[in-house]
């Protein structure tokens, strides 16, 4: 089986391709139009990247469990329910948050390569510049504490109860939601001003 004889190869094409969906709905959500925006190949080629770690860090957390489980630093070892879902939590408690880093960081990175050519003045593309361009509280409040603890914990729970070769199948999938919550976030965030002075003036 391709999965099983190239997982990484097979871990990027399933980002590169589900995961850019996801990008690719989020945008018809929040704009009301399909648009392939400027990028996105690189964009996509980003995803595969991050699907090629996913692919390693699903063998890593699940069998680290199990051998902590073996020797009694966790919990009902034997258990493949449990080794799951302690998997799952302590996947989206450390690698799940850089995750979202590495994906903000590559499409900043991106995005000023392209917002850079034809302008005259250049925006140097240093950490700093990149820095200051992410909305530190959305990322932790948004991305950290509710799509991680309360999305993805029981999501990736599911997960990796499946046999080994459709785990990363099933998360690339899993990204078209995450692009279908970014959109309706950023919609809400974009709608709210007008709520609340819809709100003061009445």
């Amino acid at each position: 089986m391709f999965t099983n004889a190239h997982p990484y190869l097979s871990g990027f094409i399933k980002f590169f391709i589900l995961a850019s969906m996801g990008d690719l709905l989020g945008e018809r959500i929040s704009r009301g139009i399909w648009e392939i925006q400027q990028g996105f190949l690189m964009k996509a080629a980003l995803w595969g990247v991050l699907g090629m770690l996913v692919t390693l860090a699903f063998t890593v957390f699940t069998s680290g469990v199990a051998a902590a489980q073996s020797i009694g630093k966790l919990p009902f070892a034997g258990s493949i329910v449990a080794n799951a879902i302690l998997g799952s939590i302590i996947m989206n408690a450390t690698f799940g948050p850089m995750l979202y880093v590495y994906h903000k960081f590559g499409n900043i990175y991106i995005d000023m390569i392209y917002a850079n050519r034809g302008n005259q003045i250049h925006e140097p593309i240093t950490v700093k510049a990149m820095v200051d361009k992410v909305d530190w509280n959305r990322l932790v409040s948004f991305a950290w504490l509710n799509n991680c603890v309360l999305i993805w914990m029981p999501c990736h729970s599911l997960v990796l109860l499946l046999p080994s070769e459709y785990r990363v199948l099933a998360s690339a999938f899993l990204s078209i939601l995450m692009g279908v919550l970014v959109a309706v976030s950023k919609k809400n965030m974009k709608l709210s001003p007008n709520v609340q002075w819809k709100e003061v003036s009445e």
